[in-house]
């Protein structure tokens, strides 16, 4: 079945001597990874720099539901973002976020809605010149509520604990270890304030912000199966002073 829909491009590796692995995010089919012949020469309708991560591009493939690898036909970019390529800040974003939703993504069914949040977060972050030091905290937190495990933020107040396992604040520490104490607490509530617009508002430095994305990815763990270390991670935690 010959399938046109737009994807989210978040990993490629070679593969043999002319041909590449693409894992992508899909507007109609989630994820799906394809085989794709690369050209030997620039005419070919399939370019080697459309699978850089996070490129946004609109597919032509023939899907095959039990197929593991799909058969790439034709894509185009579907919305140019330059500055995710060039801006060495943004790449370090880039590379950290796809390669998370590389590992959070698997086994993802169609989620319009969720691919719509990506699209519009990353065409926010090209756009800006500034002001996007929180971007990927603000994108981690709120990703959460189209995976099911958004915190809960009912009756917060200070000197609560969190629950990371029932993604809630309580009054008390659970009985279990996988949960913040208040001083950390009040990291996942700040995160859960913030938004694109007004997230430069919320002054971190370095140490804080590295702590708030340790929390992230800690609370992640916990809901991903099998969800492994980044290395992508230690690129991110340099930047900022």
């Amino acid at each position: 079945m010959i399938v046109k829909t737009d994807g989210i491009v978040l990993h490629s590796f070679k593969y043999g001597e002319s041909k590449i692995i693409v894992d992508m995010f899909t507007r109609e089919h989630g994820r799906v990874s394809f085989i794709v012949p690369m050209p030997k020469s620039a005419k070919g309708p399939l370019k080697k720099q459309y699978f850089q991560p996070f490129t946004l591009l609109s597919l032509v493939f023939d899907y095959r539901q039990q197929q593991q690898l799909q058969k790439l036909t034709d894509a185009t970019i579907l919305t140019p973002m330059p500055s995710l390529l060039t801006d060495p800040t943004k790449l370090s974003i880039c590379l950290f976020l796809s390669e998370f939703l590389y590992h959070a993504l698997k086994g993802e069914q169609a989620n319009s809605t969720l691919f719509a949040y990506i699209q519009s977060s990353l065409q926010w972050l090209d756009s800006s010149e500034q002001h996007y030091a929180n971007f990927h905290l603000v994108f981690l937190m709120r990703l959460s509520r189209f995976l099911g495990f958004y915190p809960n933020l009912d009756d917060v107040s200070p000197e609560q604990y969190f629950d990371l396992r029932a993604a809630s604040f309580c009054a008390h520490p659970p009985i279990h270890r996988d949960f913040l104490m208040p001083n950390e607490a009040a990291l996942v509530h700040l995160m859960m304030r913030m938004d694109f617009p007004t997230m430069h508002l919320f002054k971190l430095n370095r140490q804080q912000r590295n702590r708030c994305i340790e929390v992230a990815l800690q609370f992640y763990r916990l809901h991903l199966p099998s969800f492994p270390d980044l290395h992508s991670l230690s690129v991110l935690q340099e930047l900022w002073d």
